[in-house]
């Protein structure tokens, strides 16, 4: 039986503050050598080039190693840049927990599996070999997490490597191609194909044909949360379900956004992590129990949403990244009452086309 895990979400107050994670420590409600893995957003552009992404990383490292984590470089630090709109920067820290600190209990309870998969080469983003690699890390961190059933997974975070120009340099050097010579688009390009991995790792699709991937939008993973970057040559996976008598306080449930305006999706997520709440729930029916919640969202290729046209892939001003992350970490906001969210962008393949999945981690 793994051991119990505890979940508390910091706030970031400048771009190198890893005060809140210091705190936790100090006051003795995590031990820095049981933190499991970080999941995070940083104030940066959320593009290639966003290096708020590396300096928080630096950031957290540092406090761990001082601390006395045995091997810091080896936690997951999976940072989301960009916050858009009211998105507040901040960090959820997941840890195990001596089961002698811990809450009894034989209801589920959160479990994490944390893994890493082979390295992903230039030439694989984007196609069947990325989609297989990141299989078999997501089967891995299920073992790890003690999860046989896959229907007990609610959140599978990521974070893998994008197409840089040395990169895509370094493939051809090799005699080999890359699915596509852009860097910035290869951002979506990565998070889609990790994001089908996802679902094959956990039966929700069949393995994809080189065709449908980042095409076939009816095949995605209701429970996957893609992010790329350009720290790291592999895949870093965060998993996260409820396993019966592991014991501790927190729960996990999911849900879909089913499109940018869905906030009874949201709310749906925050039932199934076990909370009761009224027919027509309100911030206030939610207390101190709601941890988080985390998010994918993505511009409806169609131009609209329920009905209405909007020009978020027209606009040539502002990139329609940057305009949906802010829209929908607005409704999210609106529904927990707390700025502090996760909201990630560029879900393709990750819930239905223009929604997103949704997990929440509450203390029902």
């Amino acid at each position: 039986m793994p051991d119990p895990i505890e979940v508390r979400k910091v706030p970031i107050e400048s771009v190198t503050d890893a005060s809140g994670l210091e705190r936790l420590i100090d006051d003795g409600v995590i031990e820095a050598h049981r933190v499991l893995a970080v999941i995070g957003k940083t104030e940066g552009n959320g593009g290639v080039n966003d290096y708020t992404r590396i300096l928080a990383d630096r950031a957290f490292r540092d406090v761990l190693a001082a601390k006395g984590h045995p091997a810091p470089e080896n936690v997951p630090l999976v940072w989301s840049g960009g916050t858009d709109g009211v998105l507040s920067p901040h960090a959820t820290i997941f840890a195990t927990l001596d089961p002698s600190r811990a809450v009894a209990s034989d209801e589920p309870r959160v479990s994490v599996g944390v893994a890493m998969s082979e390295v992903i080469l230039p030439e694989d983003i984007g196609r069947p070999a990325m989609v297989e690699k990141v299989a078999a890390g997501v089967r891995e961190a299920m073992k790890i997490a003690g999860i046989d059933d896959p229907r007990d997974v609610h959140y599978v975070q990521t974070k893998t490597p994008l197409l840089t120009l040395a990169t895509i340099t370094d493939a051809k050097s090799r005699g080999q191609d890359t699915a596509i010579e852009e860097t910035g688009p290869s951002m979506d390009l990565s998070n889609s194909t990790t994001a089908l991995g996802v679902a094959v790792a956990l039966g929700e699709i069949d393995m994809p044909s080189a065709d449908q991937i980042h095409k076939d939008l009816s095949l995605y993973s209701s429970v996957a949360s893609c992010s790329s970057g350009v720290e790291l040559d592999r895949a870093q996976i965060v998993l996260v379900g409820n396993v019966r008598g592991v014991g501790g306080r927190y729960r996990i449930g999911h849900s879909v956004m089913k499109d940018a305006l869905d906030a009874d999706g949201i709310w749906e997520a925050i039932r199934d992590s076990g909370l009761t709440l009224p027919d027509r729930p309100h911030p206030s029916d939610l207390g101190d129990r709601l941890v988080n919640v985390f998010m994918k969202c993505e511009a409806d290729p169609t131009g609209r949403v329920r009905g209405r046209r909007n020009i978020m892939l027209d606009d040539s001003d502002v990139h329609w990244h940057r305009q949906i992350k802010a829209t929908v970490g607005g409704v999210a906001a609106s529904v927990t009452g707390d700025p502090a969210v996760f909201v990630s962008v560029a879900a393709v393949h990750q819930g239905p086309s223009g929604g997103g999945p949704v997990a929440a981690i509450s203390t029902p």
